[in-house]
């Protein structure tokens, strides 16, 4: 599976954006999806994750209630919309593929990863 994440931007605190991962190869409606994100200086974390039919997902607590993902396994097309923006949102987001299917945390169990696409909020 190759990933290709967009939709990054400047964006003021309070702010939305939605970015997209564009997936290409067979597996990818069969497979959990995330979101990970690192700020400069810091471990990459978990955002937020989807299983393979869109149904079940998993958010970390710092963006519960503010994020959303989603997919389209039709457009093979990965999704994070993202509202109430504020400063400690600001780092590289990257999409990834899971190696089964219900959503997960862990950044071991995803092995396909795609480059980045970078959010900056401005206070």
């Amino acid at each position: 599976v190759q990933l290709q994440a967009s939709g990054g931007g400047l964006v003021q605190a309070g702010g939305s954006l939605r970015l997209s991962c564009a997936a290409s190869g067979r597996t990818f409606s069969s497979n959990t999806m995330g979101w990970f994100r690192q700020a400069p200086g810091e471990e990459r974390e978990f955002v937020a994750s989807i299983d393979w039919r869109g149904i079940s997902t998993l958010y970390a607590d710092s963006v519960k209630g503010r994020f959303t993902i989603s997919r389209d396994n039709a457009r093979n097309t990965l999704y994070l919309q993202m509202n109430t923006l504020n400063p400690q949102d600001t780092a590289v987001y990257y999409c990834a593929a899971g190696l089964g299917r219900a959503p997960q945390w862990r950044k071991n169990q995803y092995n396909y990863w795609g480059q980045g696409t970078e959010v900056t909020v401005s206070s």
